[in-house]
């Protein structure tokens, strides 16, 4: 019983953090964790386009 609890709420952790993803991405966000994500161009890794 205990194992089913435990597979309940780790499925709901990924349930909602799979949902926050979605909604970010569908609003236009490049950089879902970065603080500027409304402006970023979507390099936040410290690559260079040239």
């Amino acid at each position: 019983m205990k194992d089913i609890i435990v597979l309940a709420v780790i499925a709901g952790i990924l349930l909602l953090a799979g949902m926050y993803i979605y909604r970010s991405k569908k609003k236009g966000k490049k950089c879902i964790g970065c603080p500027d994500s409304g402006t970023c161009t979507g390099c936040c890794s410290g690559c260079d386009h040239k």
